[in-house]
């Protein structure tokens, strides 16, 4: 498939985001190609390969609204699980008959030149590896999580040591913890994980009973919550109008409903107020303690000072998790008491100098998110200056968090300044997708060949965008949300936290408006 090919969008990356504008804009009529770094659909389900790897929202919410698609698909689990989910982009890829015009990379020769360039990269494809001394002599078996070996590894009877406790970590240690010989997990912040409430063998009767009633209010209810989920947070001052006794009850009804309701369903002043925030660390600090029985294990995974508040950093959804620490085979090591000094061939040596001896280690350090994704691509700008270059110079500067000055013809779903990191996945993909696509087609109607945006225009919204985050709590964590989890990274307000109604409300008054803060060009007027 080497040589040339002129179309009019080229796609990177065949997640959620591409596999909705390659199906919408083939729709449309354009002629449009996917180039991506694996070998098949899934985008970041391709890759995440770990033990436990599974989503955590709601069956329902986890897909793509395309009758064409959730009319014939059933789910087995409320909480699918990886494979699942592979299952599901080969089904999409069938149905919608994505991969007849498929290029799988640019190492093949193929030298694409189209108009419209979408980079749905996602925010989590550049992993971050962590900067120990001595990690590559190593002598047992090594992978960070988003480069799990397809065909699995066996920690049956092993010693495995997982580095970090992120999203990833919460179900390589519940897995490890089933299966391990001895677990030794190495905690800097302890996660303040919620209970994910899972439910197996979900019955097909059930669920066409739900397309018939409820799929479409629930597609449409997505754009109307504050982070794209069918539940919502109670508005500000909320908090203060109920009794010490409503609010326990509220937040307890919650817990047991499970999933991220006891993140995205309570009070919104959780972000901004300390007082409200310190009372949902207190019910969720409970919760823990009631589960894990060491009071040294306590400690480390439920202290009573809050290590950061509750929900400024993103929160995993647990099953078994707090009950592995009650196991006598499993260690938890606090880096920041006890730091990791080096890694030897036999395991991970710690300050007191000791020497955890592994089998496996498990990097579970998370990623380069939000900006990576796009920043390690090699795109230069009309003034020859690559974007990741761009913004570690001058900071982060997006307009609309789809579009970047410079950069011509270029969008991007679920990225920078967008609502990203606080918006279910598949919705932020439609939200951007939709406006993407119809911008695409305007462009193409009114005899426009080129579209970039205003300096002025991305000077606003990057304002915008800041503003709306300092007034929150979030710099009070070490956070991916930050770039603060990357060494040397500036700390910037990363993604849209407004709420995704009024990141809605704002792009479309731009679209409205015959896509104020852009500079449309024809081809008679270059």
């Amino acid at each position: 498939m080497a040589g040339h090919q002129y179309l009019d969008v080229l796609i990177v990356g065949a997640g959620f985001s591409g596999v909705y504008q390659l199906h919408k804009l083939r729709k449309a009529g354009f002629s449009v190609k996917i180039f991506e770094a694996g070998s098949d659909f899934g985008g970041t389900w391709y890759w995440n390969r770990y033990p436990g790897a599974r989503v955590d929202s709601d069956f329902f919410m986890y897909q793509l609204s395309i009758e064409e698609l959730w009319r014939d698909w059933n789910w087995t689990e409320k909480f699918p699980g990886r494979q699942e989910l592979v299952e599901y982009f080969k089904y999409a890829d069938k149905k919608l008959d994505l991969s007849h015009r498929w290029s799988v990379s640019t190492d093949t020769g193929v030298t694409a030149h189209p108009r419209f360039i979408v980079l749905c990269t996602g925010f989590a494809s550049k992993p971050l590896y962590p900067n120990i001394p001595g990690l590559d002599t190593f002598e047992g078996v090594m992978h960070h999580t988003s480069a799990w070996p397809e065909t699995g590894v066996d920690m049956t009877g092993k010693r495995v040591g997982v580095i970090g406790t992120g999203a990833s970590g919460v179900q390589v240690i519940q897995e490890a913890g089933l299966a391990a010989a001895h677990l030794t997990v190495f905690q800097r912040t302890p996660n303040t994980a919620v209970a994910m409430v899972n439910e197996h063998n979900l019955s097909v009767e059930m669920q066409t009973k739900m397309k018939e009633e409820i799929y479409p209010i629930y597609f449409r209810r997505r754009e109307q919550t504050y982070t794209g989920f069918h539940y919502d947070y109670l508005p500000p001052g909320k908090f203060y109008d109920m009794s010490p006794e409503e609010r326990y009850l509220f937040l307890d009804d919650l817990w047991t409903k499970g999933g991220f309701r006891y993140w995205f369903g309570t009070f919104l002043d959780i972000f901004y107020d300390q007082t409200v925030n310190d009372e949902v660390y207190a019910y969720w600090r409970k919760k823990v303690l009631d589960r894990v029985h060491d009071p040294e294990m306590q400690r480390k995974l439920a202290p009573e000072k809050q290590p950061h508040p509750f929900g400024v950093k993103r929160v995993s959804l647990e099953q078994w998790y707090y009950e592995v620490f009650n196991q006598p085979n499993v260690d938890l090591i606090d880096i920041n008491e006890n730091p990791i000094v080096e890694i030897t061939p036999k395991g991970v040596k710690t300050m007191d100098g000791k020497v955890h001896e592994l089998d496996l280690l498990v990097l579970a350090t998370g990623f380069d998110a939000v900006t990576g994704s796009i920043a390690q691509i090699d795109i230069k700008g009309m003034d020859g200056v690559a974007i990741g270059d761009m913004w570690k110079q001058k900071g982060l500067s997006t307009y609309l968090g789809m579009t970047v000055t410079g950069y011509p013809n270029m969008f991007f779903p679920y990225g920078p300044h967008g609502p990203t990191a606080f918006c279910n996945g598949p919705t932020c993909a439609e939200v951007q997708g939709n406006w993407i696509i119809d911008c695409i087609t305007y462009l193409r109607e009114h005899n426009y060949t080129r579209i970039v945006a205003s300096q002025e225009a991305s000077e606003a919204w990057t304002r915008r965008v800041t503003e709306i985050f300092n007034k929150g709590l979030w710099y009070h964590a070490k956070s991916w949300y930050t770039g603060a989890n990357v060494p040397g990274k500036r700390l910037e307000a990363l993604n849209f936290s407004g709420g995704l109604p009024l990141y809605i409300k704002l792009i479309q008054e731009s679209s409205r408006d015959t896509y104020s803060g852009f500079t449309l060009t024809s081809a008679t007027d270059t």
